[in-house]
């Protein structure tokens, strides 16, 4: 299922990154608030579980998160997504996976991975700001789904038609959630209008 969240700060924030002219440290600094305004709309429909506590008053029923969090960043572009969400859910646990595309084939190609524990019990969210052709996005999914995952959300900050439709074909049972859905790639296969390569531009080096 396709969500595009549909948020004035969110909205205000993503043309912020949008623009040429923004540096790093604005890149950076809206992509973690984006990111935070983001795990409070996809942690909506996270399941609790009932509990007994004691409060100063007395003996009550209330709910806590009934499962865990786990964040996935495809490295590196999605590590710029993991603090805003941390602050927000500081429990959460994060792995990491990292692909590179083959430069014969053009599939891509696991070059490092490392979860935690539990995956098949754990929400699962894959962060990466782009999705475009979704071949990392997918690949990583795969690898997740291999390793026990059940319940996995692709969260990103701009994606394309095509990007949705590759991740819907090859993971239907996958909710992607969005800040915006773009027009298209271009012949480079980048997203149009998109905000550029995130990756360079929150680390800065282009």
């Amino acid at each position: 299922m396709l969500t595009v969240l549909n948020h004035p700060l969110i909205t205000h924030k993503l043309t912020v990154m949008r623009s040429i002219n923004t540096g790093t440290k604005d890149f950076r600094e809206n992509l973690d608030e984006v990111a935070g305004l983001m795990a409070y709309e996809i942690s909506r429909d996270l399941p609790l579980s009932k509990v007994r506590i004691e409060t100063p008053m007395q003996i009550t029923e209330s709910y806590e998160l009934a499962k865990s969090v786990v964040l996935i960043p495809i490295l590196r572009a999605g590590l710029g997504m993991v603090d805003g969400i941390l602050d927000l859910i500081p429990t959460a646990k994060v792995g990491h996976v990292g692909l590179y595309r083959n430069e014969e084939t053009l599939e891509p190609q696991q070059y490092y991975a490392k979860f935690p524990p539990n995956l098949a019990d754990s929400v699962v969210m894959v962060l990466d700001p782009m999705l475009a052709t979704g071949g990392s996005a997918s690949a990583a999914i795969t690898i997740l789904k291999e390793k026990g995952a059940k319940t996995i959300k692709l969260v990103c900050l701009v994606g394309v038609p095509e990007g949705v439709a590759r991740i819907e074909k090859d993971h239907p049972d996958v909710d992607i959630v969005l800040a915006a859905l773009d027009e298209k790639l271009n012949e480079i296969g980048y997203i149009v209008p998109g905000l550029g390569d995130a990756g360079d531009r929150i680390f800065g080096t282009k």
